[in-house]
């Protein structure tokens, strides 16, 4: 029996295998959830155990994502509900301490910014003390004034070389805090701009996963996604573009699943990567994406645009390298924006 399980072929976990008797659930039953999820779980096991990958904690959560998608909506919606209050993710939590860690930067900065605009201001006042000085002086019968003027002067003089020392040490205070924000950014793995993973993250998730579908043998997909050249085109005012490319940043998390990896690749192009999945379900992923898009209407002051997108579609394998993958999907990209019945278009890659 055991020959027999080895030679099964792979089963994609994204169609219906009739021959995988495994317990099908549409729905939850309020009264006893637990006993459902522990239905769902041996089902998810299963289908592990059919397709001969590991029953690791992190193949069995991408299975357990995948394969929810094909039950109803009612027992997905209590699942989530579920997972949000169980949930605890170091990611989050590191993109959570990057998110702090550059706001605390910031902050040094206006605090840096803020204290070089006093010292300006302190130099100003005494270049006007001594103005004033000089036409008082031109009075002989308010000598007294002048003393008093000298007095102040002076005073303000010994405050501006203070603030000026002040002003020099927070100087190097800031110059060493961008030294270490600097060498923290090289490890992060978080895009400020838009909420996503950042370029770094996204590659370094592409080499695992390539190591993977040498151990595993299983198909993985990565999508690049832009805003339509087209739209950019005739949208000449950078802020609603920054703003329109933030609202499909929000649209790729909306659909995405918890194994997904979606990341600001850079210039405009955001990436997916799509775990355990072939390029016909990529394709049916791209339409949804296209799909939800276009229902997203923009609105630029009293224009009411509809938003579209381009999407290059490649696989990963084993056989080219991580910018070899990257490129071909950048080359895709190219072929969607030349396609005129489709917003996406799969790579042609010579094995």
């Amino acid at each position: 029996m055991a020959d027999a399980l080895k030679r099964k072929s792979r089963r994609n976990i994204d169609a219906t295998d009739d021959s995988q008797k495994v317990p099908v659930i549409n729905t939850l039953d309020d009264t006893n959830v637990s006993s459902d999820i522990e239905i769902y779980a041996k089902e998810v096991l299963d289908a592990l155990i059919a397709d001969s990958l590991p029953p690791t904690p992190n193949n069995f959560s991408l299975y357990f994502d995948r394969l929810l998608e094909d039950k109803s909506e009612n027992m997905r919606k209590q699942i989530h509900d579920m997972l949000v209050l169980e949930e605890s993710n170091d990611e989050e939590t590191t993109l959570e301490l990057e998110k702090s860690l550059k706001q605390g930067f910031s902050s040094i900065k206006n605090i840096l910014n803020t204290t070089v605009n006093l010292y300006k201001n302190i130099s100003l006042m005494t270049k006007i003390l001594q103005k004033r000085k000089a036409e008082l002086a031109k009075d002989p019968e308010i000598s007294e004034a002048i003393g008093i003027v000298s007095i102040l002067e002076g005073d303000v003089s010994k405050l501006n070389s203070i603030l000026k020392k002040q002003s020099t040490q927070m100087k190097i205070s800031y110059d060493a805090t961008v030294k270490i924000v600097k060498s923290v950014e090289s490890e992060t793995i978080f895009d400020n701009q838009f909420g996503v993973y950042n370029k770094r993250y996204l590659l370094t998730k592409i080499e695992q996963e390539i190591g993977l579908i040498s151990k595993f043998k299983h198909k993985s997909s990565l999508i690049l996604i832009e805003l339509s050249k087209t739209l950019r085109k005739n949208i000449k005012n950078e802020k609603a573009l920054t703003l329109m490319t933030r609202t499909i940043a929000r649209l790729l998390l909306k659909t995405s699943r918890r194994s997904d990896v979606v990341a600001y690749y850079g210039n405009g192009l955001f990436a997916m990567l799509l775990k355990h999945t072939d390029i016909e379900s990529a394709k049916k992923a791209s339409e949804r994406l296209c799909d939800l898009v276009s229902n997203s209407n923009f609105f630029l002051a009293d224009r009411e645009i509809q938003l579209r997108i381009s999407i290059g579609i490649t696989d990963i394998d084993t056989e080219h390298s991580v910018e070899e993958i990257v490129v071909s999907a950048l080359d895709a990209v190219e072929k969607a924006y030349e396609s005129e019945k489709l917003d996406y278009a799969v790579a042609l890659r010579a094995k």
